[in-house]
């Protein structure tokens, strides 16, 4: 796919292009603070967060590093780290 500047993808593209190598920094789920209260799940634009047996999972194949789910996380069970690579 060719892009323009200033184009504007469709959503959904993190499914067709694993983005996780874009990341900077790298959200980490302390399982002991961790309700799965979903509000991570919600509020992720890459949709790469999903609720297994009430614990936030994070799939870092398309996790960009955003810390979005840090942030919105009401209990702080989500910790942004430096990514080591």
């Amino acid at each position: 796919m060719r892009l323009n500047a200033g184009a504007v993808c469709a959503g959904g593209g993190s499914y067709v292009n694993k983005t996780g190598h874009w990341r900077t920094f790298i959200p980490r789920v302390d399982t002991d603070k961790c309700n799965g209260c979903g509000i991570c799940y919600t509020y992720c634009p890459d949709s790469s967060i999903e609720i297994v047996e009430k614990t936030a999972q994070i799939d870092y194949d398309y996790c960009k590093g955003c810390g979005v789910c840090a942030h919105e996380c009401p209990r702080e069970a989500i910790a942004m780290e430096e990514e080591r690579k």
